[in-house]
């Protein structure tokens, strides 16, 4: 049987969809998705810009092989009109904590992924006694911005897009590291991103676009690996690497032909790095 287009990508990705617990839990005023999988030592998984828990479904699935992994929603997931009263940030990692602490999770390791990572950093500079340890993807201390993302940011202002829209098609492709494949993987990640509203989108480009923790990074006292994509066009792998060596004791890590959604399309090696990784801290404690 062949499957449209448009519902390749769904349809590849459902059973880690389908195997998620997925419940609410009220964060600043704001009901939020919260979606656990597995079982183990607890560790969360922070979403990034646009995709929501579903698009970090698929890794996932592979982490909870070993571990309890709690994928929080972010405010404005749910409701696009809620997100306004969020100034930065900052308020995303208190809403971190606050879902933290709800959930009773004690001291978990912490995955941040590109947005989500912005959010993990601040957090772990702020608050480094609500996690064990950290993981970054695609993230550095401060964001520089540059034409693509600007006018990305003024055109979801400003014009109300259709879900095919091909400019915007075009800059999620940029997501891949290169012109991705036409595939179950493209359709995927298009379909997943446009499930955040596109206000939403533009406000949390201007949030990075403010962020800076660049100045606060020896706050942060929890074991912590910063993993890069060799082909990740928009945050350079060598930026990344210059995060981790500001960071005391931070070990980095590349992957090797992976793009800015490493955490998608190199799940498993992310995966394997991951668990190394928090397997050596654990030793490293005991």
């Amino acid at each position: 049987m062949r499957i449209a287009a448009r519902h390749r990508g769904g349809w590849l990705f459902s059973s880690q969809i389908d195997e998620a617990r997925q419940h609410q839990v009220r964060i600043n005023g704001e009901w939020v998705d919260v979606v656990q999988m597995g079982q183990g030592d607890p560790l969360v998984l922070v979403p990034g810009l646009a995709g929501g828990w579903k698009l970090l479904a698929p890794l996932a699935s592979q982490l909870a092989r070993h571990y309890q992994v709690t994928i929080p929603g972010l405010r404005g997931d749910r409701f696009p009109m809620g997100n306004s009263c969020v100034s930065g940030l900052s308020d995303h990692a208190v809403d971190l904590s606050q879902l933290i602490e709800q959930l009773g999770l004690e001291r978990p390791s912490l995955f941040g992924v590109s947005f989500g990572g912005a959010i993990a950093l601040e957090l772990a500079v702020e608050q480094p006694h609500r996690i064990g340890a950290l993981v970054v993807q695609g993230v550095v201390p401060k964001f520089r911005t540059n034409l693509g993302t600007t006018i990305a940011r003024r055109v979801l202002e400003r014009f109300p897009l259709p879900t095919d829209n091909g400019f915007l098609n075009q800059f999620f492709n940029l997501l891949h590291g290169g012109k991705p494949e036409p595939g179950p993987l493209t359709d995927f990640v298009v379909e997943r991103c446009w499930e955040t509203d596109q206000g939403v989108m533009a406000r949390r480009i201007g949030h990075l676009e403010s962020f800076d923790v660049s100045d606060r990074l020896w706050r942060i006292d929890v074991p912590t690996l910063v993993l890069a994509g060799t082909r990740d066009s928009i945050v350079p792998p060598s930026r990344q690497r210059a995060l981790a060596a500001e960071i005391a004791g931070a070990r980095y890590a590349t992957l090797e032909g992976a793009g800015h959604i490493a955490f998608l399309s190199h799940r498993v090696e992310v995966a394997q790095q991951v668990r190394r990784f928090l397997r050596e801290v654990s030793h490293t404690h005991c």
